[in-house]
């Protein structure tokens, strides 16, 4: 069972990473605050996914995996908000879907206290977000 500190160093560390991936995406649909708040939302049922699991007296009856899965399908479900939003005849907001979608994964590794792989996975992130000039001059040197 986690202890309220290790729930709390979890769920700061799925703000911070929210907050730094948020940061890329300024004057886009969505922001900082919506960043942060979709991966510490992650965080959160991950926990409760995690606690519950330790909770019940029959463990073999409870699938921590589940909860995580609806985090993905609810996430899914912003995403198809900020593109449907536009309103215009050709895709727009995608990057920032993913991003949403992504940003959520994050925020699950967080609650698991998997910190390599959310230091690499945030990492990756904030690369291809930042990469955009430099990808696009390539695209269009080709």
């Amino acid at each position: 069972m986690l202890n309220e500190f290790e729930i709390v160093i979890r769920l700061i560390a799925s703000v911070i990473i929210g907050l730094l991936i948020g940061l890329s995406r300024r004057r886009k649909p969505a922001g900082i605050r919506t960043f942060a708040l979709i991966s510490l939302g992650s965080a959160i049922f991950t926990l409760v996914s995690i606690a519950d699991m330790f909770s019940l007296a029959a463990p073999n009856t409870f699938d921590p995996t589940r909860i995580i899965a609806q985090i993905v399908a609810g996430v899914g479900f912003l995403g198809l908000g900020v593109i449907w939003r536009n309103g215009i005849n050709k895709p727009a907001g995608l990057t920032t879907a993913a991003a949403i979608w992504v940003t959520a994964s994050v925020g699950v590794l967080a609650g698991l206290g998997m910190w390599i792989e959310t230091i690499v996975g945030t990492i990756l992130i904030l690369a291809i977000l930042y990469s955009k000039e430099p990808l696009m001059k390539a695209h269009i040197e080709d």
